[in-house]
């Protein structure tokens, strides 16, 4: 059984709630908390559609688990054994928050970062107290469907604690993957390389924006939800491998800049769906039916990957 038992999640925002019916529905008494109250109203309201999903997995369930919306901080933190950090990317906010929390939480407890790619050791620096406890755990995005958790420790986080936090991850079905510290952490790396090359591609006119999402799906995706890229390397053969990277590695994007097509879209207020409109145009009705057809897509995927 996981020594984490009693879990607070810090700001409900675009992860709290998924990772919030994760955690109850893995048996631990487990707190959301908001210094908004309409955050929190919205919280709850994600957290039914999660638990929904849930139940369409067939996710295991351990007894006692439960949720309980705070807005009083003190309050969230009473008596937790991990806390997991959630505010917006501001290195300076969560100095702020971290402080609070260490002058209010059981001097055993575990405090964690959901941070998307700040170095943990500049969190815990500037800490007044706590760097060997202060770890990343980084979910993935909608954290109630994708079961996979990056743990990154500090230069001063104790191995205690990340074994701690790796054997919790992994007691409620996840996959836990451990990491050096580098900017971004790994999945966003990747990510966000493959992102600059489809990019630019479409920027080039080599490509239409439609046809390059296909292609990804289809080409890339398909291949690498079944086969981790360095088995992908292993199947083809390194000397394919090593033949072909010594040609197109050197024509591969190297931008350091975003790019003018991004930068041009943002600047005219087109950010995405959150406004109807970035790359592709939306519609309300668009964007609700695209966010059902996605849960159920990648519902049915982790089933079968899960098999």
């Amino acid at each position: 059984m996981s020594a984490f038992k009693k879990v607070a999640v810090i700001g409900t925002g675009t992860m709290g709630p998924g990772m919030g019916a994760v955690l109850e529905r893995a048996g631990c008494e487990t707190r959301l908390y908001d210094v908004s109250q309409a955050a929190l109203d919205k919280a709850a309201i994600v957290l039914d559609v999660a638990r929904g999903v849930l139940d369409r997995l067939s996710a295991p369930q351990v007894a006692g688990g439960s949720i309980r919306f705070c807005s009083d901080l003190a309050d969230a933190v009473k008596d937790v054994d991990l806390v997991i950090e959630a505010v917006p990317e501001k290195l300076e906010l969560k100095h702020e928050v971290f402080n609070q929390i260490l002058k209010l939480v059981p001097a055993g407890a575990v405090l964690s970062s959901n941070t998307s790619g700040i170095p943990i050791t500049k969190i815990a620096a500037g800490c007044d107290s706590g760097a060997d406890r202060i770890i990343g755990m980084h979910w993935s995005n909608p954290p109630h469907l994708i079961p996979l958790i990056e743990v990154i420790p500090g230069e001063e986080t104790s191995e205690d604690v990340t074994n701690q936090l790796m054997e919790f991850s992994e007691s409620f079905g996840y996959s836990a993957v451990l990491e050096r510290e580098v900017p971004g952490f790994v999945e966003n790396r990747i990510l966000y390389a493959i992102l600059r090359e489809c990019v630019e591609l479409v920027e080039r006119g080599i490509i239409s924006h439609s046809d390059m999402d296909t292609c990804v799906k289809w080409g890339i995706g398909y291949k690498l939800a079944v086969i981790g890229p360095l088995e992908l390397i292993d199947m083809a053969g390194l000397d394919i491998y090593r033949s072909v990277a010594s040609y197109l590695n050197k024509d591969l994007s190297t931008a350091s800049e975003v790019s003018p097509m991004i930068t041009k879209i943002a600047d005219q207020g087109r950010l995405g769906m959150k406004t109807k409109g970035g790359i592709y145009d939306y519609t309300d009705e668009q964007i609700a039916a695209k966010g059902a057809a996605r849960a159920a897509k990648l519902i049915a995927v982790r089933k079968v990957l899960s098999e």
